[in-house]
């Protein structure tokens, strides 16, 4: 795509989403609209030290009117980034109605919401689209059906998309383990009151060897630059075969 990138990015408050932001505007000198329900006061000061780069959405993603005033901020967007998400670890047998809907109005049906009035923009720039994924996708662990059925139907969503928009580059990758808020309440309160010990003891040992979100995200940002076509319809790891020719050089 020749010229400045335009990205919208959904979940841009704080973790991943942020370090998203910075990297998009400080190392690839994009235009960023950034969309988030809580606008932190990092994401404030990254937007007084980009006032022309950086525009902001203060809003609520599972509602259809956030995307469009994205969307009328930046019309033309050359990327997509549906970062945005949420972790709510109950039991399948403790489970309600409104804890699945809750994660799936977020995890899924909101991705629509951004993706689907933003196609005419992305089929007459061949743009990409990047959703934040995870190998919970594939996992088995007790009380995360919620979201790792809501992450398999976000890949399924990739994927599909990708086989209906061939101009449209359509990528879901795997940060990791990040070192992020969300992770933080799995190895606090919520994951020792949902997870059986074990599991959540495994939290609590991998902090030590968490990724730092820069690392992950720089490689998700440059997939949302310069991602290869042959990889629409994928699903990887940030630090896969796949990803590492968008790690940061060394």
């Amino acid at each position: 795509m020749a010229g400045q990138a335009r990205v919208i990015l959904t979940g841009a408050g704080g973790g991943i989403g942020l370090a998203i932001c910075t990297i998009l505007l400080e190392e690839f000198g994009a235009k960023v609209v950034a969309i988030d329900i809580n606008v932190s006061d990092a994401l404030k000061a990254l937007k007084e030290k980009h006032p022309e780069s950086l525009q902001i959405v203060h809003g609520d993603i599972t509602k259809p009117e956030t995307s469009l005033e994205a969307l009328k901020l930046e019309p033309s967007p050359t990327a997509l980034m549906l970062n945005a998400g949420v972790c709510e670890l109950v039991p399948i047998a403790s489970s309600t109605p409104a804890h699945w809907s809750k994660v799936f109005n977020v995890n899924v049906l909101a991705l629509l919401n951004t993706l689907i009035p933003a196609v005419p923009a992305l089929r007459e720039n061949k743009g990409r689209v990047v959703f934040t994924s995870s190998s919970a996708a594939t996992k088995r662990r007790g009380a995360w059906a919620s979201y790792n059925a809501s992450k398999a139907a976000e890949n399924a969503i990739a994927r599909t998309f990708a086989t209906e928009e061939p101009d449209i580059t359509s990528i879901a990758v795997c940060p990791g383990m990040a070192d992020t808020g969300m992770v933080e309440r799995i190895r606090g309160k919520m994951g020792a009151s949902a997870m059986k010990p074990d599991d959540h003891q495994f939290f609590v040992d991998a902090k030590k060897n968490m990724i730092n979100p820069k690392d992950c995200g720089y490689v998700l940002a440059n997939l949302a630059i310069n991602g290869a076509h042959e990889l629409s319809g994928e699903f990887f790891t940030w630090d896969s075969p796949q990803g590492a020719p968008y790690k940061r050089s060394e």
